[in-house]
C-alpha cells in the first residue's frame, strides 16, 4: 500500500514541475532561432559626457546638449562621492591636471588634520548648460548643477566640526568641462569648479 503513495507523490511532483515549466515558458517565451542579437540591437556609444561636439557646426543641438547633460550628471555625482571618500585616483580620468592637484591637496590636508568627510549624495534637482564655446582647439562647456547632499566633516573623535549629518543641503555648483577637439581621446575633463 505504501508503494502506491510513492507513485502518487512522483506523479504529483511531475505535474507540479510541468505546470511550473509551462508557466515559465509562457512568461519568458521560447527560443525559436530568430532572436535578435542583443549586442546589435543596443547601440554601443561612449558615455554622454565623452561625446564629440564641434561647436563651430550645428552638431551641438538640443539632442547633443541633452546627452552631454546626462553624462555630466554622472560625472558630477561620481566626482563628488569619490572626492568625499578620498578616492582621488578613481576620478583621475575625469579631472584636468590642475583640478586633480587641487583635489589631491584638499584630501591630503584633510588626512593631515585627521578629518573625515561624510557625504551622502541624494540627487540632482537640475542641470543646465550655461555656456559653451570653442577657444582655439579647446571646447568648453559650463553647466550649473542644483543638487541635494548630506555632508559633514568629523574630527578624529567623531565629533562634527562642520556640516550636519542629519540635514539635506541644497547645493549650487557651476562646473566647466573641456575637451581638445584634435584629441582622439573622447573624455571631457573637469577644468573648473565654482560653488
Amino acid at each position: 500500500m505504501s508503494y502506491s503513495f510513492e507513485y502518487i507523490d512522483i506523479i504529483l511532483l511531475a505535474m507540479i514541475a510541468g505546470f511550473i515549466f509551462l508557466r515559465l515558458r509562457g512568461i519568458l517565451g521560447k527560443k525559436t532561432g530568430f532572436e535578435e542579437d542583443i549586442n546589435s540591437s543596443f547601440p554601443h556609444e561612449a558615455p554622454p559626457a565623452k561625446q564629440n561636439f564641434d561647436l563651430n557646426s550645428n552638431t551641438f543641438d538640443e539632442n547633443a546638449k541633452k546627452e552631454f547633460v546626462k553624462g555630466a550628471k554622472i560625472a558630477y555625482e561620481t566626482i563628488i562621492t569619490n572626492f568625499a571618500k578620498g578616492k582621488i585616483k578613481e576620478i583621475k580620468s575625469l579631472l584636468d591636471k590642475g583640478v586633480y592637484q587641487q583635489f589631491e591637496e584638499a584630501i591630503k590636508d584633510r588626512e593631515t588634520k585627521n578629518l573625515l568627510s561624510e557625504t551622502t549624495f541624494i540627487g540632482i534637482n537640475s542641470a543646465e548648460i550655461k555656456e559653451h564655446n570653442q577657444n582655439k582647439n579647446m571646447i568648453e562647456v559650463s553647466i550649473e548643477f542644483v543638487s541635494e547632499i548630506i555632508s559633514c566633516v568629523k574630527d578624529k573623535e567623531n565629533k562634527v566640526i562642520s556640516g550636519d549629518p542629519d540635514k539635506v543641503k541644497k547645493v549650487l555648483d557651476t562646473w566647466k568641462f573641456a575637451k581638445d577637439s584634435r584629441s582622439s581621446n573622447p573624455n571631457w575633463l573637469l577644468i573648473d569648479t565654482q560653488a
